[in-house]
């Protein structure tokens, strides 16, 4: 489950940074998806929930 949130807040910083360098339209989404990726990574590293071996 942690390996998926990683994908997902990897793809959604991707997607900003090539919104935000790239195309200077649709901004607020753009934006929406780092704000949702940053909420992801900080619920992941408040609930503890990494895959140790």
């Amino acid at each position: 489950m942690a390996g998926l949130l990683w994908a997902i807040i990897v793809i959604l910083v991707v997607l900003w940074l090539i919104g935000f360098v790239f195309v200077h339209v649709g901004g607020g989404l753009i934006h929406i998806l780092l704000v949702i990726a940053i909420i992801i990574l900080i619920w992941n590293l408040l609930t503890g929930r990494g895959t140790r071996a």
